[in-house]
């Protein structure tokens, strides 16, 4: 069957959005403009232009027309291992304009203005202090205080023991549940740093703080919001934990309701921009939240409506 391309007025801005889904062993098609997904409790439709990325864990069987649908929607597509802990590709979204990537190639490629660019992901971590004359070494020593110290606070405030972070993603299931419960968030943190990097067109492998890996600008976007969301999560999952948990799965749940809102993913928009020096006014403005409505799709939120 053939289907007609979506046109990019068709498409919902990338705040109408879900955040991310994540689906392992199932075949995904496509109906129209869903994708269906089919595992052992039945078939759940899905509107495409309604997902930011779709995470596709193990066992998962994709047609070529549901990807082709993901494509025309500007749906990102990652492909990650179990439990949703590595990522191992990703898929194109839709991109209009290289007016970022090229400001963000051109600030990458000088020594002066990638250190300007580093300095400025750090001073967002410490709103308080003074880092602009600090070298990448201070400023990686620094950021590593900070961090040790969360971990402390977390493992007193939860009453959870510490010892240290330990990830081999080869053996998930050989952490203790506060490192099985960072892993999972961290991942779903990627995946939407990813989409918000992806849908201003921008290349995900040209980091300033992190280099030489196909996702280092992810890591470094991801790295600036860890310690306000997916570090307090981990530490309270891993309180709360019962021996037969499914500590991955608990951990995207609560992943996805932090972001439900919306609002941590218009910050992300928001602080790439300026982070490359995109000046107010000509920022992409994303609005986090809307009203759905089954006649017009998308309503204004905050609004006291009157019967019609």
């Amino acid at each position: 069957m053939a289907y007609a391309k979506t046109k990019l007025p068709q498409l919902p801005r990338a705040s109408d959005r879900v955040t991310f889904i994540y689906v392992e062993h199932a075949k995904i098609n496509r109906n129209d403009g869903a994708v269906t997904v089919a595992e052992s409790r039945g078939i759940v439709r899905i509107p495409a232009a309604m997902i930011g990325i779709l995470l596709l864990g193990p066992g998962i069987d994709i047609s070529h027309r549901a990807m082709e649908l993901l494509g025309d929607t500007g749906t990102s597509v990652a492909w990650v291992g179990e439990h949703g802990i590595r990522q191992y590709a990703h898929g194109r979204s839709l991109a209009r304009t290289s007016r970022f990537l090229e400001k963000q190639a051109k600030l990458v490629s000088n020594t002066r203005t990638r250190l300007q660019v580093a300095r400025s992901m750090y001073q967002m971590r410490f709103p308080e202090e003074d880092v602009s004359e600090l070298t990448m070494q201070q400023l990686r020593a620094k950021e590593g205080a900070r961090i040790r110290k969360l971990y402390r606070k977390m493992s007193q405030e939860y009453g959870v023991r510490w010892d240290g972070r330990e990830y081999d993603p080869e053996n998930y299931q050989g952490g203790d549940p506060v490192n099985q419960a960072l892993s999972a968030a961290n991942v779903a943190l990627y995946g939407l740093s990813y989409s918000a990097v992806s849908s201003l067109g921008m290349a995900s492998g040209l980091g300033f703080v992190h280099t030489g890996h196909d996702l280092s600008f992810v890591y470094d976007i991801a790295d600036l919001y860890k310690a306000e969301i997916t570090i307090p999560i981990a530490f309270r999952i891993a309180s709360e934990y019962e021996p037969g948990d499914d500590v991955g799965r608990i951990a995207r749940q609560n992943v996805r309701d932090a972001f439900s809102d919306g609002k941590i993913f218009a910050r992300i928009v928001r602080d790439i921009q300026l982070l490359i020096g995109v000046r107010e006014d000509e920022q992409i403005v994303v609005d986090p939240l809307n009203l759905w409505d089954d006649k017009e799709g998308t309503i204004k939120y905050g609004v006291n409506y009157s019967e019609v």
